[in-house]
């Protein structure tokens, strides 16, 4: 038995289904059937609800493990991962047909070993902090049953990620990886289930969604009372589907990272970071450089120093045919079939000679095509050029860049100034400001000081609940024990000498300050008012 909703359009059925209690919308399978209905049925998704008891009994199986344990089996894990990198980077090309062999494997040896690093020696679960005995007590408690929504773009990186913090938290994950990389995906939950049998912990611990996942089981899951959180790297659309599934989530949003080359920029090493940073992986993480906005004072120089380190520099005309093979006729951005593959590729596909080892296509813009499809992110090896006339024109143009897509994510600067990168990072609207550095490495904390991650929180200004740079520290719950401070004034005494029952001097105050309210005091400046504190504070003679 089940129920049909139906409305006069799609927007109001889907404002129909906001209605529906969690739980209903937890076992829902909707149909489409013709142009303005929908069936809602009441049969269960048996294979989610078996998926969800398997993680949390699995997580127990963890639970009461000292920390040296969890180290132990988080640094066996990523040493399984690292030791078949360049297999399961050959598989995931060979599978997505996105990105290159090599530079994946670099960024699954950083996803296992690096990340593994940064994680073991700290504490996981139990008191990890606060501010003496007779204060605050800090108790980290695991969330539970964790799903983790992988990308076509880096899957086998984010997934040994995600599945290494949330072992440091004592959860347990449900990957789902995209429809395109699940073969490779359900290759490395296997290699991970592998060390958890040989250390004693519950294989499922890690799951994969089975099969191919549709778009209905990973919305059931997502909607799954028994699932505590989402971690969501991938595309708008599924991270937008995370945060309205009713379950709390940690989301990510698109980069479209500005890379400031100011008039005192070493432009020989900028350009050599800039085209090893967009050229790696063919382009593909959301923090490296998307839009290049040159002073041009240096201008000259620095596009000579671009062609040096392996970049082709367009003509208009290169650029026009660059655009037509690139963008999506209807909605300009990035076309599929362009995504993550080689500069000569892409060339070749749209009828621009370029010199063969060219790892970079530059395209120069005018400031007018800001707004349009060069101005946005762009996850292939393509870059665009923007030329600025001094210093508040770059700031205003990277502030124009973001605003574009990407805020709050990221944006780099090169400058040889000690001053200018704290003047850039206060007016830009991203949560990472990388200086002198490659933007795809630095942002995932590959040679940064930044919390090694493959899942970069955006902020307010991205949307999203944190700027951090996601780890095991957001998928634990903090518990805090808070006891009364002594010697503050901040509690009400008794009176000794009151008849019971009669409120204390300091309670009877208040209650007569809130039920007959005076004129306002006179404002006081603050400086007088910190003065008056110090007064106050002072013992006497």
């Amino acid at each position: 038995m089940g129920h049909v909703v139906r409305g006069s359009d799609r927007t109001a059925v889907v404002m129909m289904l906001g209605w529906l209690p969690r739980p209903v919308l937890a076992r829902a399978r909707i149909v489409p059937e013709g142009r303005e209905q929908v069936i809602v049925t009441d049969e269960p998704e048996p294979a989610v609800d078996a998926l969800v008891a398997r993680s949390a009994a699995a997580q127990e199986s963890i639970a009461g493990w000292a920390e040296d344990q969890i180290d132990a089996l988080i640094t066996a894990l990523a040493a399984q991962i690292a030791a078949r990198a360049e297999e399961l980077a050959a598989a995931t090309v060979a599978e997505t047909r996105i990105g290159c062999v090599a530079d994946k494997a670099v960024k699954n040896r950083f996803a296992s070993l690096g990340v593994a690093r940064s994680l073991t020696g700290k504490p996981g679960v139990g008191v990890v902090g606060g501010s003496g005995p007779d204060a605050l007590t800090e108790i980290a408690e695991p969330m539970g049953v964790i799903v983790g929504l992988i990308p076509v773009t880096n899957p086998v990186a984010t997934l040994v990620f995600k599945a290494l913090i949330c072992i440091k938290a004592r959860d347990a994950l449900i990957a789902s990886c995209h429809r395109d990389a699940a073969g490779v995906g359900a290759r490395t939950v296997g290699l991970l289930r592998q060390v958890l049998a040989r250390h004693g912990a519950g294989v499922d611990l890690v799951q994969a969604v089975p099969r191919r996942p549709t778009r209905q089981v990973t919305t059931a899951l997502m909607r799954h009372p028994g699932v505590a959180m989402i971690l969501a790297t991938g595309g708008t659309a599924m991270v937008k589907a995370a945060y309205s599934s009713g379950t709390p989530a940690i989301g990510v949003g698109p980069g479209n990272a500005p890379a400031w080359v100011c008039a005192d920029a070493d432009v020989e090493a900028a350009a050599r970071m800039v085209v090893a940073s967009k050229a790696f992986d063919h382009g593909i993480i959301c923090g490296s450089e998307n839009n290049l906005v040159v002073d041009q004072s240096v201008r000259g120089p620095f596009t000579a120093a671009l062609r040096a380190a392996g970049a082709a520099v367009l003509s208009p005309a290169d650029c026009d045919r660059l655009a037509r093979a690139a963008f999506d006729a209807q909605d300009r951005r990035l076309r599929r079939a362009v995504l993550g593959q080689a500069a000569t590729a892409i060339a070749a596909a749209a009828g621009i000679a370029v010199p063969a080892g060219t790892r970079l296509l530059i395209a120069p813009r005018p400031r007018q095509a800001v707004p349009g499809p060069y101005g946005r992110e762009k996850l292939a090896p393509i870059l665009s050029l923007f030329t600025a006339d001094g210093h508040d024109d770059g700031i205003g143009l990277c502030r124009q860049i973001l605003g574009n897509g990407g805020r709050g994510h990221t944006a780099i600067i090169h400058t040889r100034s000690q001053q200018l990168p704290l003047a850039f990072a206060r007016q830009m609207p991203a949560s990472r400001i990388l200086v002198n550095g490659p933007g795809a490495h630095g942002c995932i904390g590959l040679g940064t000081a930044l919390t090694p991650s493959l899942t970069l929180g955006c902020g307010t200004d991205g949307r999203t609940s944190t700027t951090d740079n996601i780890t095991y520290t957001h998928l634990v719950n903090i518990k805090r024990i808070a006891r009364p401070l002594t010697d503050t004034g901040a509690l009400p005494q008794p009176d000794p000498d009151s008849p019971a029952g009669t409120p204390a001097p300091g309670l009877a105050a208040a209650r007569q300050a809130r039920d007959h309210p005076g004129p306002p005091p006179s404002p006081r400046p603050r400086g007088a008012a910190r003065a008056a504190a110090r007064l106050r504070a002072a013992p006497g003679p």
